[in-house]
């Protein structure tokens, strides 16, 4: 009998033995098993002496004896002295489409699962359950706190999940010098996870080779009136979660308040022997809510000219505008970006979001826009979006105006008040038919399946950062965004620098410099997620320049995704499908390489390949169109913080 057969027979022994445990007389059991349905991943719940959880992946040690549990204030620590029982576990599917097609057209995810309820032996009996989902892809837990004996308001101080793995271990860490007040854009560097200390706060996604073929990603999903979480770490490998406190609180202090009932988000720990095949995981948006928006068909994904970026500094004038709006007509772009100060002055108590500055006369840019085919955005600060619930009038308005979304930004936090926030303006930005984006933002967490409106996120170090001399974005930190902040969603990369140099002649300055090749430029358009792509460049740097072609004909949603090639310390090879196309992308690391690229996705037939290549200068396009067999390799040179895209094309 083969070893699936064998691991599925074990589950359904699992559920029949949590079945007799879980009649009309619960019967306490000390550990439960679940088995993802192709047998590879298995999560498994021990409550002996303390309670704690263990991951596996094809037999091998993923998370070893990891802590869970909670502290609180004013009451006992909630993790030992318990009696389990569980519900029988059982297999789900869930086949869902999504209004904004981020890697896929269509999701078909199935997972088994059980809910374990958790009671104290003494004390006022208080209860706690984990609900258990195990997938072909990863296992994910989260839990449900309720009231106590005693009527108050309940205080989080600590959640007690731990992530116990080899000290041994690689980790990409990113660390944020804001420590839980941070917009999170910073760099994920390769170190053993013993290196991280008892003060580490590690952002998430969480990437780390456990050993040769066995990688894990943990992150989180379904974040709803609950703090995120960081990872800490001591030089043992025993990596614990760390709550962002509210506002007020220091890092002992409290991290979530109620006085109900409240669930934690989803702790996603993903496994693949590949971390290529986080890049196409479905499983944090399926740990999400169904859309809530009745009807979302208005809801369209695109490209947008940007008027901020290439300056240095704004520019907000009539005629700037204008020439951002012919640049996305020109293009085929829908949409256009209008940045800070098309109010005024931002983050002051004047501050007007219901206003224009006085040189913006806002009927006349989207009537101008609107004659070419392209429809408006407009930034706002968090602060002056909420003051005063601002925000509650502006979206109206500007949905009578006609504006198509929102880019709100710099509210660099994650705390429980903060997480609600998200949730209220995204709910009434869909009331009145607005597109959102966060900047200064927290990583997403899968609930753009909810909100679809909820086009994409910053949360990343993206282009911005090349303006800045000793600041600027490498390759390689290129080709690790791939498998460590894209893993959780949506990312504003801002991608389109066309002034491209080599690294050792990037300076800091206005109009900006972009490190690598005008072609890795362009393959962050196919690599990168974002719905909602923002295209950073001035007008004349774009227009009838070498791959601008490009950026004409390239999706920002797909219908599938494979990664195909590379590892997060050289090179990325992710292909999309956008119906019968397939659009490849590479990004290359610091070191020149040649390599082959393999087709595995193509049906049988004739096709074309056109292909926009690295030439001698980084902002030279080796342009070239030729005949292509499935079958037969692609080889390609990538120079130095190169890279390369293709549109492959059915011949009819």
């Amino acid at each position: 009998m083969k070893k699936t057969s064998l691991l599925f027979f074990a589950g359904l022994i699992c559920s029949v033995l949590s079945l007799k445990a879980y009649g009309s007389e619960p019967v306490p059991i000390e550990s439960v098993k679940v088995v993802s349905p192709d047998g590879r991943v298995c999560l498994t719940v021990d409550n002996d002496v303390k309670l704690t959880y263990s991951v596996t992946f094809d037999g091998r040690k993923v998370i070893t004896s990891a802590p869970l549990g909670f502290e609180f204030q004013d009451e006992d620590p909630l993790c030992d002295s318990l009696e389990m029982t569980a519900s029988p576990i059982v297999l789900k599917r869930d086949k869902w489409t999504p209004v904004v097609k981020n890697r896929h057209a269509e999701v078909d995810q199935s997972w088994r699962e059980t809910k374990l309820v958790f009671r104290e032996k003494r004390g006022e009996w208080r209860e706690m359950e984990i609900e258990v989902r195990v997938s072909d892809e990863g296992a994910a837990f989260r839990y449900h706190l309720f009231d106590g004996a005693t009527i108050r308001d309940r205080r989080v101080l600590r959640e007690l999940t731990g992530f116990n793995i080899p000290a041994s271990s690689q980790a990409y860490v990113a660390e944020y010098d804001g420590r839980y007040h941070s917009a999170q854009e910073g760099e994920f560097i390769k170190k053993e996870v013993s290196s991280l200390k008892d003060d580490t706060l590690a952002g998430l996604p969480f990437l780390v080779e456990l050993e040769p073929g066995l990688w894990t990603a943990i992150t989180e999903a379904d974040i709803d009136n609950y703090p995120g979480f960081y990872i800490g770490g001591n030089p043992e490998g025993k990596l614990k979660t760390m709550l962002a406190p509210l506002p007020g609180e220091d890092e002992d202090g409290i991290k979530a308040r109620f006085d109900d009932e409240i669930t934690s988000p989803w702790r996603v720990i993903l496994v693949a022997d590949n971390p290529g095949k986080f890049i196409e995981s479905e499983w944090i948006r399926t740990l999400n809510p169904p859309c809530a928006i009745e009807d979302p068909s208005w809801i369209r994904p695109g490209m947008s000219a940007w008027d901020h970026w290439w300056s240095g500094e704004v520019k907000m004038e009539m005629g700037v505008i204008k020439e951002y709006i012919d640049l996305a007509s020109e293009e085929g772009w829908p949409y256009m970006l209008v940045d800070w100060q098309w109010y005024g002055e931002n983050n002051r108590p004047e501050a007007d979001v219901l206003t224009p500055a006085p040189q913006i006369d806002m009927a006349e840019v989207i009537r101008y826009a609107s004659e070419r085919g392209v429809r408006i955005w407009v930034w706002m600060h968090s602060g002056d979006a909420n003051r005063n619930d601002a925000y509650k009038r502006a979206f109206p308005l500007y949905e009578k105006w006609g504006i198509a979304g929102v880019k709100i930004d710099f509210m660099d936090r994650d705390d429980q008040y903060t997480v609600n926030w998200y949730r209220r303006v995204v709910k009434a930005a869909a009331e009145h038919h607005l597109l959102i984006d966060f900047h200064g933002a927290y990583k997403p967490d899968g609930i753009e399946r909810t909100y679809p409106n909820l086009l994409t996120r910053e949360g990343v170090k993206g282009g911005e950062y090349n303006k800045w001399t000793g600041r600027q974005n490498s390759a390689a930190h290129n080709v690790k965004l791939a498998f460590t902040r894209m893993v959780a969603g949506p990312m504003d990369y801002t991608p389109g620098g066309f002034l491209n140099v080599k690294p050792e002649d990037h300076v800091g300055q206005s109009p900006s410099l972009v490190p690598n090749t005008r072609c890795q430029e362009l393959a962050k358009f196919v690599v990168y997620e974002s719905p909602y792509t923002v295209v950073c460049d001035h007008p004349n740097h774009i227009l009838g320049q070498p791959g601008a072609d490009f950026l004409k004909i390239v999706p920002t949603v797909w219908d599938d995704i494979r990664f195909v090639g590379g590892d997060p310390d050289s090179y990325v090879y992710v292909a999309k499908r956008s119906g019968e196309q397939w659009f490849l992308g590479v990004i290359n690391g610091s070191n020149a390489r040649d390599i082959i690229l393999d087709t595995p996705f193509l049906r049988e037939g004739e096709f074309t390949i056109s292909y926009w290549a690295d030439g001698k200068n980084p902002t030279d396009v080796v342009r070239k169109d030729m005949k292509l067999k499935p079958g037969k390799p692609v080889k390609v040179h990538l120079a130095p913080s190169g890279g390369y895209v293709a549109v492959i094309s059915p011949v009819k």
